[in-house]
Formats: C-alpha cells, structure tokens, sequence
C-alpha cells in the first residue's frame, strides 16, 4: 500500500500489449500510439493530447511549453511539482516556484491572486498557475469545482495560464460524477496518468490546443521522450482506460474502510471524513518514529509510505484486495498497541 503506482498489468492486459500494432511514433506512424492520445483528447475534451513516460515529464513539458526563463509559476506548497519533481522546474524551464500554503493541498482563489507578482520590472512575471487535482499530500483531496472556477477567473482576469496536474483526475471523476471533460475545460493544459489507479504499467498524457501539444512534442523530443515502437505501451494504456476507469470507486472504499478500522484505534490520528478518494494520511501517536514505524510495518507484511509533515500514507488500488486492506489495518493497530 506504498503508492498505486505499484500495480502490475494482468494478463488481459499484457496480451493487448503483445498483440499491438505498432508503427514508429517519432514519424506519428503508431496507430496505436495516435489511437491512445485521439482516446485521451476526446475524453477531456481537448484538440490533442501527447503520450509521455511519466508524470514528471509531462508536468515539466506543460511548465516548459507555458513558460518562458526568469517566469514565475504558482502551485500549492504540498504539491507534487514542488516536492517530488526534483527541481526540474529551475533546471529545464529556468522558472522560479512561488508555493502557497494550501488546506489538504486545496488554495484559494484569493491565495492565488495574493501570490501573482506586481507588474514591475524588478520581479519576475508570474506566467502560469497549477492545480493538482486529486491532490496526493492532501490525501487524494478532490478541487470543489467552485474552487477551480474561481482560480480560473483569477487567471483569466490576470492573463495567466492554467494547468492541471490531473495524475488523478480518474479518480475525482468516479468519486464525484463529474466527467473529466468537465473538470478539464477550465484548463489550457491537462496531465492525466494511466500507471497509477487505472493500472498500466507505464505513461502519462498531456492535453491541450492542437498548437500547444505540437510545440509541447518538440520539447518532449529535447527531453528525451520521443519513443519509436511505443504502441506496446499505448495498448496498455487503452486497455486500463476501457476497463479500470470506472472500477476505481472500488479503491475509494476500500480506503474507507481501511480509516474506518485505524479510526478505532485510540494510537491512530486518521480522519475518516477526508478520505474521499483511494489516498489515507495518518498519524500515529507512538513514541517511535514515522520511518521506524513505516520499517517494522514492512516486517509485518505492510508496505507504507511517508506523507506530509511527519504523517503516514496508505494507497489502496487494483492488486489489493479488500481482505488484504482489512488485514492491513488490522496488522497495524496490533502494532501500535505493542
């Protein structure tokens, strides 16, 4: 229960990746490949979209394509482009970050607009404004679509670009209802990922106007993503789109029960009301540490990981089932009580 990036492809899914067609997708002669990124546009409602290994790089593009050096970007302090993207936003755009303290991940629209630059030529132009949408240090935090709309006229009315880290977009749709064209239209750019919850083994999707994925291709190329026989991994990511987008309500409730179980522990901090998706933060009131705890409970048979400021994180998804997440709950609290 690490993370859902560690779900593994089924057979069903393996052989539609051996059964791929594919072409050299450097010259756009994959079909699978054009097939996948057609999938992915038309479900977000955006003219194109472009296939990526990961979903640092495809935040990065989205960084690079909207910006230009010496630019200003704002995201939400515990967001993953500032904390898990290992300062590629300096490195490869040449961008500063401007983090803003968030409540489980979510800012506001007036905390946005408190943190965009004045119009002088001392400081650095603030150029674009990024969502993460569900928010992973937030505990799969879902954006209220009020709040989206809100920051999104923010930007309009300051001229700043809007991007969305959708790697979970998924799975506020299934929690919500909302179709992911729904929360996508507010954005100039989306990132959705297909190796978390929805189960392939490798890649994201940037969408966006069919200009901006072409110069958005271009730095991909720079970056060092341009792929050749990539419909192998693109058959995987149309296998999970068809069928393990809609089974992740499943996830969400096994994440339920799993804090409804530490909840009655007394040694657990875990509120029950703020899992709303597949992502649990948890504290434990122990006198050993989060890393001592997280290193016994790998000798125990559960594999945590750490979550915000001295917290515990527990991801349910596919390849665990509801007993596993019972049994990890239950192996938990009698730790705690020893």
């Amino acid at each position: 229960m690490r993370s859902d990036t560690v779900t593994k492809p089924s057979e069903a899914m393996r052989k539609a990746m051996a059964n791929a067609e594919v072409g050299d997708d450097v010259f756009g002669e994959d079909p699978t490949m054009n097939r996948l990124q057609e999938t992915v546009a038309e479900l977000l409602g955006k003219e194109s979209a472009l296939f990526v290994p990961s979903g640092v790089m495809s935040n990065q593009l989205a960084l690079k394509t909207h910006t230009t050096p010496g630019d200003e970007v704002i995201v939400e302090r515990d967001s993953h482009i500032f904390n898990y993207e290992t300062g590629a936003p300096s490195l490869l755009s040449g961008v500063q970050i401007n983090p803003v303290p968030g409540v489980r991940g979510l800012m506001t629209a007036k905390d946005v607009e408190d943190a965009i630059r004045p119009d002088v030529y001392y400081m650095m132009p603030t150029r674009l404004v990024c969502v993460e949408n569900t928010h992973n240090r937030g505990g799969g935090s879902i954006y209220p679509m009020k709040l989206i709309e809100e920051i999104r006229d923010v930007a309009v009315k300051h001229g700043l670009k809007y991007h969305l880290d959708g790697a979970r977009l998924w799975n506020a749709s299934v929690a919500t209802g909302i179709k992911v064209s729904e929360y996508a239209k507010h954005f100039d750019s989306v990132s959705v990922c297909l190796s978390k919850g929805l189960g392939a083994p490798v890649g994201s999707v940037l969408t966006g106007t069919r200009e901006y994925i072409g110069r958005a291709k271009r730095f991909r190329k720079i970056f060092g993503g341009g792929m050749r026989q990539a419909g192998i991994l693109a058959a995987a990511g149309l296998y999970a789109l068809e069928n393990n987008f809609r089974r992740l309500a499943e996830d969400h409730e096994k994440a339920k029960n799993f804090a409804r179980i530490l909840s009655e522990s007394s040694m657990f901090e875990v509120n029950v009301g703020h899992v709303e998706t597949n992502i649990i933060i948890f504290g434990i009131k122990h006198r050993i540490g989060i890393e001592k705890f997280i290193a016994e409970a790998k000798s125990a048979g559960v594999l945590l990981s750490a979550g915000s400021a001295g917290k515990l994180r527990a991801v349910t998804h596919l390849d665990v089932s509801m007993e596993n997440v019972r049994k990890a709950a239950e192996t938990l609290t009698k730790m705690s009580a020893s």
